[in-house]
């Protein structure tokens, strides 16, 4: 695979090791220091753990005992990979690797010119992806890629934003969900169905439109009781939560505005909740399906693919077609 940021700027590995406590003073009464480790106790590993560079020993920060360490090196790559499963032209593409603070922040920008187009009729815009994470907790996982003509890392976006990503290392960040997001702003960008995903992005879905379509689709069930259809409060649950965060994304103020005051989101956004959750397969505690999650993914996207084909789908396009030329 095409290599696009600098892999030589994180060129190193980070480690959690356990933190140590000094038992007694730190010198001795001639002045000199003791041996490392002579008179230094472990301390338990739920008061915490340092997370430092493996190469330098240059310390980051002090995390819980279940942080999950994150490598830039394995991020990166998985981007990268997802830039190209999109089937973007990378003609001309310009990628920045930018590091901070000895390696405690990273931050990738890349940009796409010969994607340079509109989606809504306000001037040419170009693609372009961000995204920045940390090692020392200053910056969260955030990522956007979409068409802009000026953007900013609180989300506030003067253009169109198509995916982001906000979320902490361990908790809220799902990496094959974001990347999954890329290749679907990738689809849209570079023209594949681009008309349909333009309806998408226009068509307005209200909020309790969007609960109706996801009960008769992704999280509809049989009773089997009653034998009658019901829906997972789970998985409708989820659905709305996201489609909640893309509709404060993608057509509100995004971090300006409070969480749940988008009534009114688009087909867009209940797409990029439907994808979310198709990728979103993460292992939980009974072993089958944590050995099976392959098979989880596979299953979900194909309803995702049957819910738009469905009459529930088509219904929001036919209210807005009708609403704009009073054909039936």
């Amino acid at each position: 695979m095409t290599t696009m940021f600098n892999h030589d700027l994180i060129d190193f590995e980070v480690e959690k090791v356990p933190l140590y406590q000094s038992a007694v003073s730190d010198c001795y009464y001639d002045g000199s220091r003791p041996l490392y480790g002579e008179h230094y106790s472990e301390l338990a590993s739920d008061v915490g753990s340092l997370l430092r560079r493996k190469d330098n020993k240059k310390p980051f920060a002090v995390v819980k005992d279940r942080y999950e360490v994150m490598q830039y090196k394995t991020t990166v790559q998985d981007i990268e990979t997802a830039i190209t499963n999109s089937g973007m032209d990378l003609t001309d593409a310009r990628f920045v690797t930018n590091v901070y603070k000895g390696g405690a922040q990273l931050e990738l920008i890349a940009d796409f010119p010969a994607h340079e187009t509109s989606i809504d009729g306000v001037g040419v815009v170009k693609p372009e992806f961000k995204f920045r994470t940390s090692q020392d907790g200053t910056w969260a996982n955030n990522g956007m890629m979409g068409l802009w003509r000026s953007s900013c890392f609180n989300s506030l976006v003067s253009g169109n934003k198509l995916a982001y990503v906000y979320g902490r290392h361990t908790k809220g960040f799902n990496l094959p969900a974001f990347t999954a997001k890329i290749k679907n702003a990738g689809e849209y960008i570079r023209g594949d169905a681009i008309k349909e995903m333009k309806e998408w992005f226009n068509t307005p879905l209200h909020r309790d439109d969007a609960v109706k379509l996801f009960k008769a689709t992704l999280a509809k069930r049989m009773d089997n009781v009653t034998r009658k259809n019901k829906h997972n409060k789970v998985i409708l649950s989820h659905l709305m939560n996201i489609f909640d965060q893309e509709n404060r994304h993608c057509h509100g103020k995004a971090l300006y505005e409070g969480k749940n005051k988008q009534d009114v989101g688009s087909l867009w956004t209940a797409y990029q909740a439907a994808t979310h959750w198709s990728t979103h397969t993460t292992r939980g505690q009974a072993k089958a399906r944590s050995e099976n999650l392959q098979n989880v993914r596979v299953m979900r996207e194909e309803r995702v693919r049957k819910m738009l084909r469905s009459k529930e789908w088509a219904k929001p396009l036919a209210i807005d077609y009708y609403e704009e030329t009073g054909e039936v």
